[in-house]
């Protein structure tokens, strides 16, 4: 049965009184802070909850997250003149400090953080009705969702200010952190989080959405391989895959995978959870629309709603093709994609035009509209896979490499031929790591991955000498994005200087 995390927040009680100023100066009894509200195991885990609702805000994964991370990559073009300017200005690499998307996801992060913050410094305080079980585990939960909020924060930005306690005050600025030292602080979570989560498979349906063992591992090996280290990623994919939980998703057809009725299936390691239950989403004053759990996605991508961004020819032309002399045409093209004259909604209706097929819930219905509940998936077995796969190239392991990839190719329904294939030779080094850039394009697309695919293998220098630059507008101020404006103009400790260099 699919369940959803669902936010207990904490109503506070409001009283009118006169301005008499003894009344004033006392606290409110009714009132809730965090000094006062920590106090058994309940409310703890509903602070940790409202952290997982952060997530479904507009600024992150109901909206703007994915609008971020695929028009910094080269998976999508615009849809056409509906396309807002400041998207098109983003998508085209002609952007500046004070876009909108830029600025809505830094602010949905670092809202997480806050939040973060409160359940690990304020979760050990609880004495009633917990065990040291519960708080390690609310508090690891809350490290890893802040480990994933700073990872994205430090792969698109870079440096960037280092909140490792909530805010008590208005005007407590930080200054920029050193890459180096973000990274510290995220492998230093994701260790406790690896320490402190149970697996997934111990979590009941009612908790099926929390973060657990395998993706806080994986997450962690995410952020080794940003840095080059793949040494220290392969022992954490290693024990994912050696421990056999997931040992069921080659059954799972790949369009399963995003449609609603096959969520936190047996290929699932991390999921941000939407419901339509309780209907749509309110643009509320702080944009954050999370007075309701669903997402956009189908709307904005939906081949017959907005069609915001659709696939690019690069993708496209990215499957492998008879036509191309490939030996089979792969089923992943279909099932990433709908065409005119496809059936939609049930089989009643022919579409009229072409699109992403991904998280599109027009399989079952008339139409899009802004309340799927269709669950984003952040991490899928076989994107840890494919992480091994790069990891054994880098290690010199190339013979592994490929039977990780010929994994991945062996679903049941996609069963295309294993490497070396006509169009993707293995006999260097090389060439292993370029059949991995295709595999992993076609697996993943649509999935947020290859934004930072590209900034990883940008930075390790494989780009312009493995394979050619993605990104047709690249130069050197496009390696990270801007600070957003707002926040050097609100921050003390910030100056125009420490803006990212060319913006």
């Amino acid at each position: 049965m699919k369940r959803k995390l669902i936010l207990a927040l904490m109503a506070t009680v409001v009283f009118t009184v006169s301005c008499n100023e003894d009344l004033l100066d006392r606290d409110n009894p009714n009132e809730f802070t965090p000094e006062s509200f920590y106090k058994n195991g309940d409310q703890i885990v509903g602070a940790v909850n409202a952290a997982y609702t952060s997530m479904q805000s507009l600024d992150l994964f109901c909206r703007e997250y994915f609008f971020l991370h695929d028009m910094r990559g080269d998976d999508v073009v615009s849809g056409g003149g509906q396309l807002e300017t400041h998207r098109d200005q983003l998508l085209t690499g002609n952007h500046d400090a004070s876009n909108g998307v830029v600025m809505q996801v830094w602010r949905g992060w670092y809202r997480l953080i806050h939040q973060t913050n409160q359940v690990i410094e304020n979760a050990p305080k609880a004495t009633e009705n917990v065990t040291d079980e519960l708080k390690a585990r609310v508090i690891a939960e809350a490290k890893f969702l802040r480990a994933l909020a700073y990872f994205d924060l430090v792969t698109i930005w870079g440096g960037v200010p280092l909140m490792e306690t909530y805010a008590k005050k208005i005007g407590e600025d930080l200054p920029r952190a050193s890459e180096d030292a973000v990274y510290a602080l995220i492998i230093s979570d994701l260790e406790n989080a690896v320490a402190n989560l149970p697996v997934k498979a111990s979590y009941n349906a009612s908790n099926i959405a929390r973060a657990n063992k395998e993706a806080a591992q994986n997450l962690l090996a995410r952020v080794y391989m940003q840095r080059g280290e793949y040494n220290k990623a392969e022992p954490l994919l290693a024990s994912i895959i050696d421990g056999g939980a997931f040992n069921g998703w080659k059954t799972i057809p790949y369009l399963d995978n995003f449609r609603e009725e096959n969520e936190f299936n047996a290929e699932s390691l991390f999921e941000v959870a939407f419901t339509e239950a309780f209907g749509g989403s309110i643009w509320d004053n702080t944009a954050q629309g999370t007075t309701a759990e669903v997402t956009f996605r189908g709307q904005e991508y939906g081949p017959n709603a907005w069609r915001n961004l659709i696939p690019s020819p690069s993708l496209m032309n990215e499957y492998e093709k008879e036509a191309k002399g490939d030996d089979k045409d792969d089923p992943r093209y279909n099932d990433s994609f709908y065409f005119i004259g496809d059936l939609y909604n049930e089989g009643t209706d022919t579409l009229e035009n072409w699109g992403w097929k991904k998280y599109q819930k027009i399989y079952k219905a008339p139409a899009e509209d802004v309340r799927s509940g269709i669950n984003m998936r952040v991490m899928r077995y076989t994107e840890v896979l494919l992480n091994m796969a790069e990891v054994q190239n880098a290690l010199g392991n190339d013979d592994d490499a490929i039977d990780y990839l010929n994994e991945v190719r062996s679903r049941v329904g996609v069963e295309m031929p294993p490497y070396p294939t006509a169009n993707y030779p293995v006999n260097s080094s090389d060439e292993v790591f370029r059949a991995i850039v295709h595999e992993r394009r076609v697996e993943l697309a649509g999935e947020q991955i290859r934004n930072r695919d590209i900034l990883r293998w940008r930075k390790l220098g494989k780009i312009s000498t493995v394979i050619p630059e993605p990104i047709v507008y690249m130069d050197t101020k496009h390696l990270l994005a801007p600070i957003p404006q707002m926040e050097i103009n609100s921050n003390a400790l910030l100056t125009e200087d420490d803006q990212n260099p060319g913006w």
